[in-house]
């Protein structure tokens, strides 16, 4: 059976570094939709509401392949694609800017901070890595091969060009990028280190919390000491899986939670506005690997620094 075929390029630009909307008419067996109105109430309105589908329409911002504006009372034909741009909630920009420790014409390697997202989720769409970059370095394709979570800092390696993007990725999946984190967390001299932790991870869509539970390990991370002040520790730690939250998962089940986690070992009611006074104490320190596009042996390494354990 053959595929469907490629979407044509988009014929409107990217918006503070958001890609347009690509809306893909579906068949209509059932022959509700007259005009391209019809569908698009019924595709849209329940979000934005009635009033607001019919002004973008007669804004003229749905438009089609060849970049014209689309009429509301145009006859309804599946398969046709049309575009157009999201209206953006106002968001909190986050002080602290992105940092980029190499640029190629493949590779950006970005040094993000504590806050910003990576990509484009949720309430968190402009001020993301992903959209300030290609802004800033006028790099539209520009995309991340792996995600860092918004509170975490530290290294994200995003492509030039997104057809680079799957070469990239396949480090990731094939577990070929050695990742070093750094962590501040509480201090116990009891506990032995260096260790290896090993626990079968779970995480729920709309669950913000990661859990362990019985079965099959699915995640591993190397837990190092490297230097302790009083009751808190810095710690090496070098993840060998990927798990969503996995280290700060670990971390909690030895008793260590990160320094400042409003998630582990209890979720914290979500702020109106960030304390960007306490950020967590994750850092993204370095990435190692061979470059699949030119054969190159990398490794860099983080200019940022946790706040909780400053240089003395």
């Amino acid at each position: 059976m053959r595929g469907r075929a490629k979407p044509p390029a988009a014929p409107l630009p990217q918006r503070d570094g958001i890609d347009p909307v690509r809306v893909r008419l579906p068949e209509d067996p059932g022959g509700a939709w007259k005009n391209v109105r019809d569908h698009l109430l019924d595709r849209f309105a329940g979000a934005v509401g009635a009033q607001r589908v019919d002004a973008m329409l007669a804004e003229a911002l749905f438009v089609g392949a060849d970049g014209r504006a689309v009429g509301g009372d145009e006859p309804y034909t599946a398969g046709r694609y049309l575009w157009f741009h999201r209206e953006f909630a106002p968001e909190e920009p986050v002080p602290f800017p992105v940092g980029v420790v190499h640029r190629d014409e493949h590779l950006v390697i970005a040094d993000k901070p504590h806050f910003l997202a990576t990509t484009p989720r949720g309430r968190h769409v402009t001020e993301t890595a992903v959209a300030r970059l290609r802004r800033e370095l006028d790099l539209p394709e520009l995309q991340p091969a792996h995600r860092l979570d918004r509170l975490t800092a530290g290294l994200v390696l995003c492509v030039v060009r997104a057809g680079d993007r799957g070469a990239y990725q396949t480090l990731f999946r094939d577990r070929l990028v050695r990742k070093e984190y750094e962590a501040v967390a509480p201090y116990d001299p009891a506990l032995t280190l260096p260790r290896t932790v090993r626990s079968r991870i779970v995480k729920e869509r709309g669950v913000i919390a990661a859990r362990e539970e019985p079965g099959d390990p699915n995640s591993e991370s190397r837990i190092e000491l490297l230097e302790h002040r009083g009751a808190l520790g810095r710690y090496r730690l070098l993840p060998a899986t990927g798990r969503t939250h996995q280290l700060r998962v670990h971390m909690n089940a030895l008793g260590l939670p990160l320094v400042n986690d409003p998630v582990y070992p209890v979720v914290e009611p979500e702020p109106e506005h960030e304390d960007y006074a306490r950020p967590l104490q994750l850092l993204a320190k370095v990435l190692e690997f061979t470059d699949p596009v030119t054969g190159e042996r990398h490794r860099f390494g983080s200019g940022l620094r946790l706040s909780a354990w400053p240089d003395r």
